[in-house]
């Protein structure tokens, strides 16, 4: 992932918060890609959890890439 240090290489799940700013993709757009099936999430609690290896699956998606140029 771009921005990513020994510290949150080693880490299996990201935020919302984190994941926008790992990437600069905004938390908007990171919550609409989750309520349309696009990414996927796990609840931990209340806590919303973005697992390493389906945000990494998600930004390499061809479907992905349609989205993010529009």
């Amino acid at each position: 992932m771009l921005g990513m240090t020994t510290e949150t290489n080693n880490r299996l799940a990201f935020s919302i918060e984190e994941c926008a700013a790992l990437t600069s993709i905004s938390k908007a757009m990171l919550r609409k890609e989750i309520k349309a099936g696009r990414l996927k999430i796990k609840r931990a609690g209340r806590r919303v959890l973005i697992l390493k290896s389906d945000f990494m699956d998600y930004l390499n998606s061809e479907e992905n890439a349609e989205v993010k140029t529009n």
